[in-house]
């Protein structure tokens, strides 16, 4: 999956915004304020970090040898997936999905609320 694509699907999703909080390079797309993915622009091929739940974070680095732990990240809840390493797409987007259901679970009601209203 090649950069265009990832940030597509990502922005795609309702709700969410794209950022560069922390430099120039590094983007991050947050749902309700809240990161969800981020990568390198310049360097995009070393990886992308998706939030994960942690069993599950965990069994994907012993399942899949393009998947570590969050650089840079907490790596109880954080994985960085080589996305140009060979792993199917729909593998990667299904990592995005869950990544951000995580992220849409944990926010208020308000903020639910207010992301749906702007979809309907």
């Amino acid at each position: 999956m090649n950069i265009e694509d990832f940030r597509a699907y990502c922005l795609a999703k309702p709700g969410t915004t794209e950022e560069l909080p922390f430099d120039e390079d590094t983007l991050v797309f947050k749902v309700g304020g809240k990161m969800f993915a981020l990568c390198s622009i310049s360097q995009y091929q070393k990886g992308i970090s998706l939030k994960c739940d942690p069993e599950k974070a965990v069994t994907l680095r012993e399942q899949y040898p393009q998947v570590s732990g969050g650089y840079h990240l907490s790596k109880r809840h954080w994985n960085t997936v080589l996305p140009q390493a060979g792993l199917p797409d729909q593998l990667l987007l299904l990592w995005i999905d869950d990544s951000y259901a995580l992220v849409w679970a944990n926010l208020t009601k308000k903020v639910k609320q207010e992301i749906e209203h702007k979809f309907e």
